[in-house]
């Protein structure tokens, strides 16, 4: 599959129907694989990557998973193609940044990808929207015992799997779930969820993983120990946490609606205004607002359509997105216009948010 066929079609976990969600929006498994008697990424030389990539990128490649997948070494892509798979979750910012010897297999509908040579010879990822944790294992387990029949995983009866870094010894999976939590940041308790994330040894991170910052109330809460317990185990103390997160933020939001309602009102009001008449957005800015947008949308106070327009948007709206869209190199200024064209024009069948989802009319009181 071609590059251009992989990004003109949106990824089954954006559009999927457990996108309809109010809170978690995707549920990610993904595992460090090592193979014996080859040095980690990082300790290789240049040489020994790409014998190790033209060993496994067939193999990878005849996977059944893998039928009309995109397969691609990085040295052959741009630094822009590089940047849609990194905005599309696809690879990390760390694979974006390697060369000749790395490379990414993508599956045709994108809900699984397996990057070669980043920090360990594979890292292997399923990802399936909603809250579907034990979906996206069952999908990752198959896989992972499909390739231990084909290659020699470097695996230690006392240690599990051996990686690059100790963190990941045992299991070598991380569990994760992306969460929008509006409700808790407009009522200030978002600190407290985090703390508690913390006591449990749950690492919490910004839209795009590990160093990056919570844009569009969104947040990364993963695992962080994998040695000694098992995948399931891992996968169920995740859960029930993240049940008791999504709780939390649904009660939050009821309170907000029976308690600071005018608060609410005001930040949907502003988002949509803003959104639907600015000509000059920056990334930050219109993923704020569309957060809340998708916020309203859960509330009541516009189509449930306006769910799946938001989430497509996260994506569309992108730097990276934008300049493959125009196939042209933008400046920020002239992404920042575009951007807003893009998100005005998606906006336009929506109308005003309203208090319920009743009459639109003009004449209705609760008119945003």
């Amino acid at each position: 599959m071609r590059f251009k066929t992989l990004i003109n079609h949106p990824a089954d976990w954006i559009i999927g129907a457990g996108a309809q969600h109010p809170v978690v929006i995707t549920s990610r498994i993904r595992l460090a694989r090592n193979l014996r008697q080859f040095s980690f990424p990082g300790w290789a030389t240049k040489q020994e990557r790409i014998e190790l990539l033209d060993l496994v990128q067939p193999s990878l490649e005849n996977l059944s998973v893998m039928k009309e997948a995109f397969s691609q070494s990085m040295n052959q892509l741009s630094a822009l193609q590089k940047q849609v798979l990194v905005e599309r979750h696809l690879i990390s910012r760390e694979q974006a940044a390697r060369g000749e010897g790395s490379a990414a297999v993508i599956s045709r509908d994108q809900s699984v990808s397996i990057m070669v040579n980043e920090e360990d010879h594979l890292r292997i990822q399923s990802i399936v929207s909603g809250f579907h944790l034990h979906e996206a294992h069952q999908k990752i387990a198959d896989l992972d015992q499909e390739l231990e029949e084909i290659l020699p995983f470097a695996f230690d009866r006392e240690w599990g799997y051996l990686t690059a870094c100790p963190t990941n010894l045992g299991t070598g999976m991380r569990a994760s779930v992306m969460l929008h939590l509006p409700g808790l940041v407009l009522s200030q308790q978002i600190g407290q969820a985090l703390n508690a994330a913390s006591h449990l040894r749950l690492a919490v991170r910004g839209l795009y993983g590990e160093g990056t910052e919570s844009l569009a109330n969104l947040f990364q809460i993963s695992n962080q120990s994998t040695l000694g317990e098992s995948e399931e185990t891992i996968i169920e103390s995740l859960e029930r946490f993240i049940k008791q997160v999504v709780d939390a933020e649904m009660s939050a939001r009821e309170r907000l609606l029976k308690e600071e309602l005018p608060l609410v009102l005001d930040h949907v009001g502003r988002a949509y205004g803003i959104l639907t008449h600015a000509h000059v957005l920056s990334s930050k800015e219109a993923l704020s607002h569309l957060s809340m947008l998708r916020f309203a949308a859960d509330l009541d106070f516009l189509p449930e359509t306006a769910k799946s327009i938001c989430d497509a948007l996260l994506m569309k709206i992108q730097p990276a997105h934008l300049q493959m869209q125009t196939d042209d190199e933008l400046d920020p200024s002239q992404r920042d216009h575009i951007r807003a064209e893009i998100v005005r024009a998606q906006l336009q069948s929506l109308g005003s948010p309203v208090k319920d989802n009743g009459d639109r009319s003009s004449n209705d009181p609760f008119l945003i």
